[in-house]
């Protein structure tokens, strides 16, 4: 009983995982009417090679006065690569094919969380945005999308605040990659300004950074990968 008990509760928690993380980004999707190659796109083959150049780096990396990469700062980066004139809302396109931008909180949530998702939207929510303007904080949502056809495989990782700015960096997964730290800690900036950040179901909190600075403070968004891995 025990171990049935314990297998399903693997089951359910890799199950809300992959939905949290899972398969809404894609590689080489260009707007309605574009080919690859035309002005305002990137061949599939500049698409992969500047995704193998944004894994695991920052933007202070190239000279740009950024902590983590933006639209603006990627925008930089692929002018100066691929000596392309696009501008900053198309390159916005491929950071929304790639999963990136504003979502509600029940999408960041599994078909067995959204209950529980806006409820806490109700009920502690609005505790953490009043926090936050008390401490002149920024509030962010981080959270992960598996980028599709890439090899070897992509993760991104956003974090998106309260006002819609995105700000991200791209991993290759391993088998339970914790929440980065040095991710974290660039959010708050060199200015080390205080942090709202929720955490959505990607990382279970024993994979959340630990010994964090005071200015940084992380919510879990409920999630029953969480529950189960608690209980």
């Amino acid at each position: 009983m025990g171990v049935a008990l314990r297998d399903a509760r693997r089951s359910v928690t890799s199950w809300c995982r992959r939905h949290t993380i899972g398969g809404d980004g894609a590689v080489a999707a260009v707007r309605r009417g574009q080919r690859q190659g035309e002005p305002g796109t990137l061949s599939r083959e500049q698409e992969l090679e500047l995704i193998d150049t944004l894994r695991g780096t920052y933007p202070d990396e190239f000279g740009l006065d950024e902590q983590l990469w933006t639209r603006q700062s990627l925008t930089t980066l692929i002018q100066r690569r691929f000596a392309t004139g696009m501008d900053a809302g198309e390159v916005g396109a491929y950071l929304r094919a790639w999963g990136l931008g504003p979502r509600e909180p029940r999408e960041r949530a599994c078909g067995l969380c959204v209950g529980a998702v806006e409820r806490w939207v109700r009920g502690e929510y609005p505790a953490i945005t009043r926090a936050a303007q008390e401490h002149l904080a920024e509030v962010y949502w981080i959270g992960r999308v598996r980028l599709r056809g890439t090899m070897p495989a992509a993760d991104v990782i956003s974090a998106v605040s309260s006002r819609g700015r995105v700000r991200f960096m791209i991993t290759t997964p391993s088998v339970d990659p914790p929440l980065p730290r040095d991710f974290v800690l660039r959010l708050s900036g060199p200015e080390e300004h205080t942090v709202h950040l929720i955490v959505d179901g990607s990382w279970p909190k024993n994979e959340w950074p630990r010994r964090l600075p005071r200015r940084i403070v992380l919510h879990p968004l409920p999630s029953c990968g969480r529950t189960l891995i608690a209980a």
